[in-house]
């Protein structure tokens, strides 16, 4: 029987940590004679002027539903309805090219003990523009917007439109995947926990298979997102849209990402090939009890077949000695001391034969 998993509440995963707040509508923006600066806004609608004078922007909206407002928001900033149904289409991950327009699907992984929700981040891209949409619960950009001015600032002005929204765009993946990354310690508390259940002998079987399994399944759901990260990556690191960059010194940006993807990719499937060795650890032990136990009943039954055998000699006899003809010719001294003699003789004889027949072990 499959275990039930645990359904975590939505506000779980909408609580902030001591150093998070929680995402705002925010818009960065370059004008045209390259002066960089932020804004916010209560609605997504406040940034439209912003982003028409703009000569790149970096719009994020923060909404309750972004698989349902998503297609009114990008409606908004000019975003073909392809784009938007295609993202929509996809649970995990996905990279759609349209030449003039691109879009992203990310995974956002948020873990609270073993339960894995992974919530959607679109990423719509084109000539001057980056228009990001997530959920409530979504709060890994927030230290970003902080710093995110001075950042932009930083980039030369002479620097082509492509080369500018790559960098940008590298650095939201990045902090995307920094944040994801996080989770996997999470996980590992819990792993840690579950060892503890392992080392005692009294952990209640159901307990300890329920646990294992809520394990395997959060490791699955977190390997998932990486891979599902490691798609959109490898699409965008060797340049071939028109919307990215083709300096190789930039796109080594998307290199680094890919590689950091795979080790943690390959520490997940390490923690995976360590609970297997522990599921075969648990085996082992109750093979080991269930031996324990078997060589007991063993041990049990063989005492129990000598005093067997050794009361049902004297038992025999005592049969005999009962019959009239027979108990006649012997006095009631001489009946005793034959029945005491058989009864120490039969089981003399019982032990010895059991004794050869039984394993070693059980001498």
């Amino acid at each position: 029987m499959v275990p039930k998993k645990r359904t975590a509440d939505l506000n779980d995963f909408a609580s902030y940590g001591p150093e998070e707040t929680p995402e705002r509508n925010y818009c960065i923006h370059v004008s045209r004679d390259h002066r960089v600066s932020k804004t916010e806004g209560k609605d997504y609608e406040d940034f439209n002027g912003l982003v028409a004078e703009s000569s790149i922007c970096w719009v994020n909206c923060c909404v309750e539903d972004p698989k349902k407002m998503l297609p009114e928001i990008a409606q908004n900033f000019g975003f073909k309805t392809e784009t938007v149904q295609g993202l929509l289409a996809k649970k995990v991950s996905e990279y759609i090219d349209f030449d003039t327009e691109l879009g992203l699907l990310l995974p956002a992984v948020k873990v609270r003990g073993l339960d894995v929700r992974i919530s959607p981040i679109f990423v719509l891209i084109k000539k001057h523009l980056i228009l990001s949409v997530h959920g409530k619960s979504v709060t890994r950009w927030v230290q970003f917007f902080k710093y995110a001015e001075t950042f932009i600032k930083k980039i030369p002005k002479d620097t082509s439109q492509e080369d500018r929204l790559s960098k940008i765009l590298i650095r939201l993946i990045d902090k995307n995947n920094e944040k994801n990354f996080e989770n996997l310690r999470l996980i590992e508390e819990e792993g840690d926990r579950i060892n503890a259940l392992l080392i005692d002998p009294y952990s209640p079987r159901k307990t300890v298979g329920q646990e294992i399994y809520a394990m395997k399944h959060a490791l699955i759901s977190y390997l998932g997102s990486l891979w599902g990260s490691l798609d959109v990556v490898n699409s965008l690191r060797y340049g071939d849209s028109d919307l990215i960059t083709d300096d190789p010194k930039i796109l080594k940006g998307f290199s680094v990402l890919s590689h950091e993807l795979t080790n943690n990719i390959s520490i997940s499937e390490h923690m995976s090939e360590v609970l297997a060795s522990g599921l075969e650890v648990l085996q082992s032990i109750y093979n080991n009890q269930l031996q324990i136990l078997n060589n007991r009943l063993s041990w049990l039954v063989t005492w129990l077949s000598i005093l067997g055998t050794a009361v049902l000699v004297p038992n025999t006899l005592a049969t005999i000695f009962g019959i009239p003809a027979i108990s006649e010719h012997f006095d009631w001294r001489t009946i005793t001391i034959i029945l005491i003699v058989s009864t120490v003789v039969s089981a003399i004889l019982a032990y010895w034969f059991v004794k050869r027949l039984m394993p070693k072990k059980l001498d």
